[in-house]
C-alpha cells in the first residue's frame, strides 16, 4: 500500500503528500523547500505528522468528543482523481468519507475532497466539505501550514494591523493588533479574526503571499523555547526555523445543511 504521492513539475518544483491525514510534507519551489517538517516527526500512520500542512476538521483545538484538532489529520485518505497535468499545473484530489470510527466520535455523514494544485511558484490547497447526510452539522476547520524559514528573528507577517485577535498564550484574552508587521520573539499563539483574503509573509529572504477564500481567520503559532522542549516530535531548536501561518474558520463554527457544500481555499505564491 502506497504511503504518499509525489507531484513533480520538474526536479526544481514538486510536492509530496501523505495519504495519512492528506498531509503535504514538502513543497519544493525553484529548488528550495518552503514547508517545515520536524526532524522528529513520527510516521506511524497513527500520530499526526509534525509539520507540513495538516488538515484540521471537524474541530480546531481541544475536543471533548475526540482527538485535538479532529480526526481528518490522522485518518488515511483515498485517491479520488489521479494526478494529471492541466496547462502548466499538476492536480490531484484526495477524499475522506465518514466511517464507523468517525461516526462513533461525530455522528454525521460527510465527505471531504482535498484538491492540491502545484503550479510554477504556487501551491493551491482547496478543501471541499460536503454534508451528504440528512442532518445539518457545524464544524471548524483549518489548514495548519508550517512554513520553513532560515531565521525566525527575520520573519514578519503583514496585513493584520487593526484586527482583533485571541491571544492563547495570555489565557485567551482579546486584543487589537497595533503593529504593521508582526515579528516573533517569544511563544506566539494567536487567532486573528476577520482577516483580509490576502496576507503577506516575509520569510527573511523572500515574500510569500497567501490568498484564501472562506477562511476568515489566521492563526499564527511558534512554540518558542520551553514548549519546544515539551514536544517529543519536535526538536528543541526547531522553533528557530519555522512559523505556522494557518488559514482557518475557527473563531465561529460553520453550519452545513443537508446536501450543502463549501470550498475552503488557500493559495501560496512565491
Amino acid at each position: 500500500m502506497e504511503n504518499k504521492i509525489c507531484l513533480e513539475l520538474d526536479t526544481q518544483n514538486k510536492v509530496e503528500v501523505f495519504f495519512h491525514g492528506a498531509t503535504i510534507t514538502s513543497w519544493v519551489c525553484d529548488g528550495k523547500e518552503k514547508i517545515f517538517l520536524s526532524s522528529k516527526s513520527v510516521f506511524d500512520n497513527k500520530k499526526a505528522i509534525r509539520g507540513g500542512i495538516p488538515i484540521v476538521f471537524p474541530n480546531f483545538g481541544p475536543w471533548e468528543k475526540g482527538p485535538q484538532h479532529g480526526f481528518a489529520r490522522i485518518k488515511r485518505w483515498s485517491l479520488k482523481d489521479s494526478m494529471r497535468k492541466i496547462d502548466d499545473k499538476l492536480r490531484v484530489v484526495l477524499f475522506l468519507k465518514d466511517d464507523e470510527e468517525t461516526r462513533a466520535l461525530w455522528n454525521y455523514n460527510f465527505e471531504l475532497e482535498y484538491e492540491i494544485i502545484l503550479g510554477v511558484k504556487t501551491l493551491e490547497t482547496n478543501l471541499i466539505v460536503k454534508n451528504i447526510g440528512t442532518d445539518e452539522f457545524d464544524f471548524t476547520a483549518l489548514l495548519h501550514t508550517y512554513l520553513k524559514v532560515d531565521d525566525i528573528g527575520k520573519v514578519s507577517i503583514n496585513d493584520l494591523k487593526g484586527l482583533n485577535y485571541i491571544d492563547k498564550v495570555k489565557n485567551g484574552i482579546s486584543e487589537t493588533e497595533s503593529r504593521e508587521a508582526i515579528t516573533i520573539d517569544q511563544e506566539f499563539d494567536r487567532i486573528y479574526k476577520s482577516t483580509n483574503d490576502t496576507i503577506s509573509i516575509n520569510s527573511g529572504d523572500e515574500i510569500l503571499t497567501m490568498t484564501k477564500n472562506n477562511l476568515p481567520d489566521i492563526v499564527i503559532w511558534n512554540p518558542w523555547i520551553e514548549k519546544s522542549k515539551k514536544m517529543s516530535d519536535f526538536d528543541d531548536e526547531e522553533y528557530k526555523r519555522m512559523i505556522c501561518v494557518e488559514a482557518g474558520r475557527v473563531s465561529t463554527k460553520l453550519i452545513l445543511k443537508s446536501n450543502e457544500k463549501i470550498t475552503l481555499a488557500q493559495k501560496i505564491q512565491v
